[in-house]
């Protein structure tokens, strides 16, 4: 099995380094905000830790690609590196502090480009969460200083913590009857929305969640963290990663039960 342990560390230090920038940012009432073509918000933050991330890879992995969401794709080879500076823009534009700069490397094999290599880093909330393929998954304040992550063993759905971003998603999909119907069979539903269930799957306190439509970027490091935690990360279609445009993540136990109600 390959070694990642550089690459993780890597990871950190881009981590390390886009948390400064966009902490410094966070709240500036003089903070710089557009709107993209898609109609969502971008902010000079995001930006500037994309630009600083991208730097930083071309000095120390030269040979690798490149996937963000501000400037695109760059680069080609089996070795892809996947940025999303900000996951919750519109948090961080409204001064909320659920936001946060996701890492992931991704890496091509037989069965296609798998993430191997994920950091989720949310400064104004001071957590960060990591994981590397065959090395497992952790939460701390850095690699030294940090707590193994697992699943949930609820069963169950009836016991069950469903996490989800909005309603609107699921309406403007025509598939708001089955996600309601999902919710009705849980015990509890929050809408936190963005990277945080999914972290959540990973640390045992939620369940399951899904999300209705999704890019790369937003999935490829949540992907990783919630494999390595012994959970299950796929597509609503069930297949396996974060390449399917949407996602459903849960204990592993949940995962067919969720994906019945979800389809239906």
């Amino acid at each position: 099995m390959p070694d990642y342990h550089d690459d993780l560390r890597l990871a950190h230090v881009l981590a390390d380094a886009a948390d400064s920038t966009t902490m410094e940012r966070f709240k500036a009432l003089d903070l710089k905000v557009e709107t993209k073509p898609d109609m969502t918000p971008v902010s000079e933050a995001d930006k500037a830790a994309e630009e600083l991330i991208r730097g930083s890879l071309q000095r120390t992995r030269p040979r690798d690609a490149v996937l963000g969401e501000e400037f695109g794709s760059e680069g080609s080879g089996p070795r892809r590196w996947v940025v999303d500076p900000i996951d919750g823009t519109k948090n961080y534009v409204r001064g909320v502090p659920v936001w946060a700069t996701l890492i992931a490397l991704m890496e091509r094999g037989e069965g296609g480009d798998r993430p191997v290599v994920g950091v989720v880093s949310a400064p104004a909330l001071g957590r960060r969460w990591w994981a590397a393929e065959g090395l497992g998954a952790y939460t701390g304040r850095s690699l030294s200083s940090a707590t193994r992550l697992a699943v949930s063993r609820v069963s169950r759905l009836s016991d069950a913590s469903f996490a989800y971003s909005s309603l609107s998603g699921w309406e403007e999909r025509g598939k708001l009857n089955g996600f309601l119907d999902l919710t009705r069979a849980c015990w509890r539903t929050r809408g936190y929305g963005d990277f945080w269930p999914y972290m959540m799957v990973a640390e045992g306190s939620v369940d399951i969640c899904a999300e209705p439509e999704l890019s790369l970027w937003d999935m490829a490091a949540n992907a990783v963290i919630v494999q390595e935690a012994g959970g299950r990360f796929t597509g609503l279609d069930g297949v396996p990663g974060p390449n399917s445009g949407d996602a459903a993540a849960s204990n592993g136990l949940l995962h067919g039960a969720m994906l019945d109600h979800l389809r239906s």
